[in-house]
């Protein structure tokens, strides 16, 4: 029998957690649900957590702040709450390593099903296109750090990825020199659908060549391949 998912609720406010956590359990997930930062941890030094539902505002540090950290050490899916209509918090909540979000209020319903897209997501790349189990990977002066989930400039700055665009430079480094097309990358990037704040697969290569300050009009890390997809074109080495 397969062991269900196993989701946390970080959440300060007791109705919700009781709410979703039936309207989950009762729909096949195993449900810890906790009310701040401090709890959360402890939630996940006790078992092992499939995907993190997060609110914004929490007691204590915030959810930016919390999902910042969790970054470092790990790439659990987190999908944010936000009682916010303020299209900039959920921007910020993305660019913190937030794999989607939901705006209060919202239907246990909803969630359920962004929880599902999620999880589909990370478990549905084709094997061929499986990232590589490396801690580190360098490439052209930068180095990218899976253990920490840290991009490191060849300044040795550390350069902050969303969610999205940590699996898609994972991908392109897994397969250097390999054309990839839009389908094979649209799954690594949509986690929600029919969303306003969708973006293209364009557009998140685009970011992602912004954040590697790879000249839009001339890039040289990853290139276009017209009618067929993108490329990174650098060497790429690895350490285990």
């Amino acid at each position: 029998m397969d062991t269900p998912d196993h989701i946390l609720i970080v959440d300060d406010d007791g109705e919700i957690r009781n709410l979703l956590s039936a309207y989950l359990q009762k729909n096949g997930l195993r449900v810890t649900a906790v009310g701040d930062g401090k709890a959360m941890e402890r939630a996940l030094v006790a078992a092992r957590i499939d995907l993190i539902v997060l609110d914004l505002m929490l007691p204590g540090d915030d959810g930016l702040t919390l999902c910042r950290q969790l970054r470092a050490k790990s790439d659990i899916p987190v999908l944010m709450l936000t009682a916010r209509s303020d299209e900039t918090d959920r921007v910020v909540g993305l660019e913190m390593g937030a794999d989607d979000y939901l705006t209060k209020p919202f239907s246990a319903r909803e969630l359920l099903a962004r929880i599902k897209v999620i999880l589909r997501r990370a478990r549905s790349l084709p094997v061929n296109l499986q990232p590589e189990d490396l801690r580190e990977a360098h490439f052209a002066g930068w180095t990218l750090n899976t253990l920490h989930r840290h991009l490191i400039s060849p300044a040795g700055v550390v350069v902050t990825l969303s969610g999205a665009e940590y699996r898609l430079l994972r991908i392109f480094l897994s397969h250097p020199n390999r054309v990839l097309n839009r389908d094979q990358l649209v799954d690594l990037t949509q986690g929600r659908e029919a969303d306003p704040l969708d973006r293209s697969i364009d557009v998140q290569v685009s970011r992602l060549r912004q954040r590697l300050g790879d000249d839009p009009r001339d890039p040289v890390l990853i290139k276009t391949v017209r009618g067929m997809g993108y490329v990174l074109s650098v060497p790429v080495e690895g350490k285990p």
